[in-house]
Formats: C-alpha cells, sequence, structure tokens
C-alpha cells in the first residue's frame, strides 16, 4: 500500500480509473453512475490531483502489476474550527480482490494515518446495508442515522445512507 502525491496520483489515475469503473460496475454507490465511462473516471482522478497537492486530501493505493487492487482516501477540511476530523471518502476494492481483507487494511491504514496526523475524530456515510456498512460496523464505526434516498446507486435506484463516525486517540500531528 502506497500513499499517492499529486505526481503518483497523476501516474496511477489509468488504473484508478479503472478500479473505479469497474468499483462502479459491480454496484457499488461511489457516487457515480453506470455505466461509467472510462474518460470520465480518468478525468475524475485526474482532479483529485490539486487537491492531494494542497493537502486537502490523502490517497492511497494497493498497485498490483497494470491495476490497482483498492483504494482509500482521506479529505481534510480547511475550516480552522474543523482541523481535528477527516472524512473517508471512496475506499474501494476491485471485484477481483474481494473477501480477502484489503478493503478491512485499507481502513486500518487510513485510520491510523488519521490519528498520526492528529485527527481525532472521522467521519463517512454509506449505503445503508451495504456490504460497505459491514465493514464500517465491524471496525468499530458508529451509526448516527440514515437518510432516506439521499444518493443513487449505480442503476440510477435512490437509496438511504447512514452515516458514521469513529473517535481516534489524541496524537501529536505530523501532517
Amino acid at each position: 500500500m502506497i500513499r499517492l502525491d499529486a505526481t503518483r496520483l497523476r501516474g496511477h489515475a489509468g488504473a484508478l480509473a479503472d478500479l473505479l469503473t469497474r468499483t462502479v460496475d459491480a454496484g457499488a454507490s461511489v457516487g457515480f453512475l453506470a455505466p461509467l465511462d472510462r474518460a470520465e473516471a480518468l478525468a475524475w482522478w485526474r482532479e483529485r490531483a490539486a487537491e492531494v497537492a494542497a493537502g486537502r486530501l490523502a490517497v492511497w493505493a494497493v498497485p498490483d502489476g497494470d491495476r490497482v487492487l483498492g483504494t482509500v482516501s482521506l479529505a481534510f477540511p480547511a475550516k480552522a474550527n474543523s482541523r481535528h476530523r477527516a472524512e473517508l471518502v471512496k475506499l474501494m476494492v476491485h471485484p477481483d480482490a474481494r473477501g480477502r481483507g484489503l478493503g478491512r487494511r485499507l481502513l486500518a491504514n487510513a485510520e491510523d494515518a488519521a490519528a498520526a496526523a492528529g485527527i481525532t475524530l472521522l467521519h463517512l456515510d454509506t449505503e445503508t446495508d451495504s456490504p460497505a456498512e459491514r465493514l464500517y460496523r465491524s471496525a468499530g464505526w458508529t451509526p448516527v442515522g440514515a437518510i432516506p434516498d439521499y444518493a443513487a446507486r449505480p442503476d440510477g435506484v435512490l437509496r438511504p445512507t447512514t452515516l458514521y463516525y469513529k473517535r481516534l486517540p489524541a496524537t501529536a500531528p505530523t501532517r
């Protein structure tokens, strides 16, 4: 697992775009509708490079040859009153790599990196009753509640989304 700076993110953008399109094709609700055009996925990842360069986004990837098997990101707010928290975003595991604990390793890596950066509170949203929700619950995340019809699945069907948070131990920030 590697942390991608802006240059490395651009270098892995094609493989990340393939991961994103495969994830959406497999039915994961990660903010896109199917079928997701590879060019759109590629543009989306390339746009993230500026956020990484500015320190507003941290991205990790699990490369495997020419492809990426998984990724996770942390989005850091810019407001002074919210610098103690971050949002866990775009945790994705390639359909061919599921069921091997990669999602749990990506999640643990993001949590550890957040704590090392002085983050004491993480939050996320995920589709209610999804496999991702089971992962977060088993990893000690606390559900806050569900919002009905919050986001459309890749097939366009509106689904509820559950909000979660996790408190992290306070440590000296390194970011």
